[in-house]
């Protein structure tokens, strides 16, 4: 059977382009490598509570907002979602807390509390935010070329100390950013933009797991005549006459499509293409010499009963006030966002709180060849310790949340890399730079006019951009007008 599309990796951009064609009267055939489909959307389950693997909240999603129209379409806005207080993120450094308000106005209204001096310069900040999700609306919105440009040529760094003059506020803002990699050399501010913007529309969690919206978009897929398949690894993507024609899996199976997009990490799309007179060298040197944003290590807490009251909000958490380079000094653990799964129950009491804080694969790449499930005794220390620390950090704002563990999983890159297949367990997929944006935002389209590509990797990250992307996506198959369309509905 030949398939319309044919889709490799079912994170959360390949099951949404797999939904939208799908809908759009597409063959779409989702080819997944790993047992579960999902990527970084997939949960796990410990002794009888699931954990999520990537998601903790989403923006955008109250009626005439950035997501909300898609999301609809995509049928997630019947899951039960719960919008966060007001206050819907609070920054705690060298224990002064801070807040982030829902809504641009209310936003820089409540910072200028904090920094009433900043007042003027945190409205001119907002109206800049509000502008950035004006534009995510109209996924297409990006061939503004001026404000694109802008966007993604200024680095945030520079941007940040033209604007502001309080070296607190310029943290304070950057607070919420474990959202993204800082880095003064290179992160633009187009990434931070859209970054944070979403969430100031309004923030949201989800009553349960992430597979949720995995299992809502695998079974709008599989009602639409869309079908997946789980183990099956593509070991090549066979080209001939300069269009791919199939794919071709570590267990014998071919799959025959007219058209491919690849959810994947782009320089494993390049090495899947093993003969092809259409994709250069060149263009495979410079996807192969991008560099990935560091990874996370993540304390996954399960929490004695009735110890720990639900907050309905995140906290962010710093040692000290220098968020920007926090992650790449030596020490304790010096920055952590802790967030809270919503009580399933209606309780007041919360089961399950995640702590997560930046780590770079440098850290635990010694350990890559050891088998899963199998690493030796430093590294097992190396997690207890920084659990500990994430503990010790916590407590500065989560009083006696030590005594009410009950039982702790951690994971690294490492392991984001073993069950993700995430190349170097990345958290935000390939690093930005704005001083080589037409090189590090990268084009959905390839050298290959039948090979698409989507998720993380291009243009922004998280489930708002990655949503963003997958429009961008399928709109280049299915034409502007038929997204525009979903977006306005």
């Amino acid at each position: 059977m030949k398939y319309d599309v044919i889709i490799i990796g079912s994170g959360l951009g390949g099951l949404e382009c797999a939904y939208i064609l799908s809908k759009a009267g597409r063959n779409v055939l989702v080819l997944e490598q790993g047992a579960h489909a999902g990527g970084c959307m997939q949960s796990y389950k410990r002794h009888g509570l699931a954990f999520d693997t990537g998601f903790h909240y989403v923006g955008g999603l109250a009626e005439g907002q950035s997501l909300h129209s898609i999301f609809s379409y995509l049928g997630l806005m019947c899951l039960p979602w719960q919008r966060l207080d007001q206050h819907f993120d609070r920054i705690t450094i060298e224990g002064q807390e801070f807040a982030f308000a829902e809504g641009y106005e209310d936003f820089a209204d409540t910072l200028a509390s904090y920094f009433p001096a900043e007042r003027k310069a945190l409205h001119e900040y907002a109206t800049l935010l509000r502008q950035a999700m004006e534009q995510a609306m109209i996924p297409f919105a990006f061939a503004k070329e001026s404000y694109y440009e802008f966007l993604a040529e200024t680095g945030v760094w520079q941007y940040l100390n033209t604007t502001f003059r309080d070296p607190m506020l310029i943290n304070v803002l950057s607070g919420t950013s474990l959202k993204m990699e800082l880095r003064k050399e290179s992160l633009p501010l187009f990434t931070f933009v859209h970054g944070n913007s979403s969430f100031i529309e309004s923030s949201w969690r989800l009553k349960g797991d992430s597979s949720m919206i995995v299992d809502t978009l695998l079974n709008g897929i599989h009602a639409q005549g869309g079908k997946i398949i789980c183990q099956a690894e593509v070991e090549e993507l066979v080209e001939k006459d300069g269009c791919l024609v199939q794919a071709r899996c570590t267990n014998g199976e071919v799959y025959e499509g007219d058209l491919f997009i690849s959810d994947i990490h782009p320089a494993q799309t390049c090495a899947l293409v093993k003969h092809s007179t259409t994709m250069k060298n060149t263009y495979r040197k410079r996807i192969d010499g991008l560099e990935n944003t560091f990874g996370m290590f993540t304390v996954s807490i399960r929490l004695k009963p009735g110890t720990q009251k639900y907050f309905n909000w995140n906290r962010y958490i710093y040692r000290r006030p220098d968020v920007w380079d926090f992650y790449r000094k030596g020490g304790k653990v010096a920055g952590l966002l802790a967030s809270c799964r919503v009580p399933e129950d209606g309780g007041e009491y919360a089961d399950r709180i995640d702590l997560l804080t930046p780590m770079l694969w440098d850290t635990c790449k010694r350990w890559n060849g050891t088998r899963v499930g199998h690493r030796d005794q430093d590294y097992e220390a190396l997690k207890a310790r920084l659990a500990d620390e994430c503990l010790e950090l916590a407590e500065c704002s989560i009083p006696g949340l030590r005594n009410a563990v009950e039982e702790m999983v951690t994971s690294t890159p490492l392991t984001y890399s073993a069950y993700t297949h995430t190349p170097q367990g990345s958290a935000y997929g390939i690093r930005k730079d704005f001083n080589n944006p037409l090189t590090t935002i990268l084009s959905v389209r390839t050298p290959i006019p039948n090979l698409l590509l989507t998720g993380q990797n291009l243009m922004l990250h998280g489930v708002h951009g990655v949503t963003m992307t997958a429009l961008q996506t399928c709109a280049t198959i299915l034409g502007q007008e038929h997204i525009i369309k979903i977006t306005k509905t």
